[in-house]
């Protein structure tokens, strides 16, 4: 191999290492997800936003030295697609927790909720809940 060659072929190779950190970390905090792991969650959370900065940076600067193997590139745009995916996820089982605890636990003013004697305390200006 000549001198460019082996560049290149040392380049690849370092794009396919960290786009296999990224991969590795998002099945593992798919896996962690899953199963409720808070610990291995905060764990790959944090290596999968690590590794997808490297990737990010040694992408960027493949790109602009040449080119990037289109396998790598759809490897890539499918570890995005999952990113966005598992972002999509937990914002959907965050609101609905979040609207979850606002109906057990209503927020303070909203005369809604319970009173002292236990009964329910009905909001003063007659407001229907809506689903």
């Amino acid at each position: 191999m000549t001198g460019p060659r082996i560049r290149a072929a040392r380049a690849d190779s370092t794009l396919e290492a960290t786009l296999s950190r990224v991969e590795g970390h998002l099945a593992s905090l798919g896996t962690a997800l899953c199963d409720r792991n808070l610990e291995a969650i905060g764990h790959h959370g944090q290596g999968l936003h690590a590794a997808l900065t490297q990737a990010v940076d040694r992408f960027s600067l493949a790109a602009k030295q040449g080119s990037v193997p289109e396998a790598l590139r759809r490897r890539l745009a499918h570890a995005s697609a999952t990113v966005a995916a598992q972002r999509e996820s937990l914002a959907r089982a965050t609101a609905a927790l979040d609207r979850a605890i606002d109906v057990l636990m209503p927020r303070p003013g909203t005369g809604a909720g319970y009173a002292r004697d236990g009964s329910t305390e009905r909001n003063r200006n007659g407001a229907v809940i809506q689903a």
